[in-house]
């Protein structure tokens, strides 16, 4: 039997509508995007049944569809309910760098460490002419999880130099713009790598709100365990908008966070822990999905996830 609890009433351990919890809204851009395949297809018959689960229109839905065309991520193949989306180019590089940041996350709590004790800087000085190529590549800096150390001088941990390079050459900026590696970087008076980490990236905060995460939700893994004993399945009105809203939370952290080495982060840091949580709650999940051969959510990333599986 589902757990209940009565209208208006905290939701407490043992005492949730569903393992999850209530579900969150849900963004129709990560629906969509979490029903396209490894192969970057994406069908709208499947796409279409699990958004009428979690409570999403066909036309919400629709409207998406088209954006995700209109800004080139997605071709379409076919009308309707019968459509096939592809993903471009442009649609498999920016899912592939999610799956990369993931990958990289997994890795780096795997083996407890992750940095060679380099610093790796770019720095640009670009006329005000290709402004636009300026802002473009400095938000791009952002999203790899540099951090801004002065006007025009970027640093990460991270051997960022492949992917740094090709935007640069891609928003037409690379003549204005410096690389180098240092093991000796002093910052504001700050030389020590994580007293300098802690100034130079919000860890502190970041920190709280992977821990609030953890502190919310530290108990969906007992809860589903009890379904697994009890032989009780998760209908699909309780897994897919709560995996949903489990998952997007996390991203909410996740997205903000710049995945800086172990040897950088204070100890013991909760982003870990959070990503435990997130890989033991999908693992029990799916396993207790009650329609197993229903059209599968984030499917790349559940591939991704079982490689790190303990």
């Amino acid at each position: 039997m589902t757990e209940t609890t009565s209208p208006g009433a905290p939701e407490t351990a043992g005492h949730r509508p569903s393992p999850f919890g209530t579900p969150a809204e849900i963004p129709t851009r990560v629906l969509v995007l979490g029903m396209v395949r490894s192969d970057g297809r994406l069908e709208a018959g499947e796409l279409y049944s699990v958004a009428e689960a979690c409570g999403q229109t066909v036309e919400q839905v629709r409207s998406c569809l088209r954006r995700l065309v209109a800004e080139g991520l997605f071709e379409r193949e076919g009308e309707g309910r019968e459509a096939t989306f592809r993903a471009t180019p442009d649609g498999i590089r920016a899912m592939g760098a999610s799956l990369e940041r993931t990958r990289l996350a997994f890795a780096q709590d795997a083996a407890g460490r992750g940095w060679d004790r380099r610093w790796h800087l770019v720095a640009f000085a670009i006329p005000e002419p290709k402004r636009a190529g300026r802002d473009a590549f400095r938000d791009q800096l952002l999203d790899l999880g540099g951090a801004g150390v002065q006007n025009g001088l970027y640093v990460s941990p991270h051997p960022w130099e492949k992917v740094a390079k090709a935007e640069a050459e891609r928003l037409g900026v690379h003549e204005h713009t410096t690389f180098a590696t240092t093991d000796d970087l002093e910052v504001g008076g700050l030389s020590d790598p994580k007293e300098l980490a802690a100034a130079l990236w919000p860890l502190a905060e970041l920190g709280r709100r992977y821990q609030a995460f953890v502190d919310e939700y530290r108990d969906v893994p007992e809860l589903l365990e009890r379904r697994r004993r009890d032989k009780q399945r998760l209908t699909e009105a309780e897994f897919l908008p709560g995996s949903l809203s489990f998952g997007i939370r996390f991203q909410e952290c996740f997205n903000d966070d710049p995945l800086l080495p172990p040897e950088l982060l204070p100890r013991p840091w909760p982003g870990r822990e959070a990503r435990e949580l997130l890989i033991t709650c999908r693992r029990l999940g799916v396993l207790l999905r009650e329609e197993h051969d229903k059209p599968k959510l984030f499917a790349p990333w559940d591939d991704l996830l079982l490689t790190f599986r303990s």
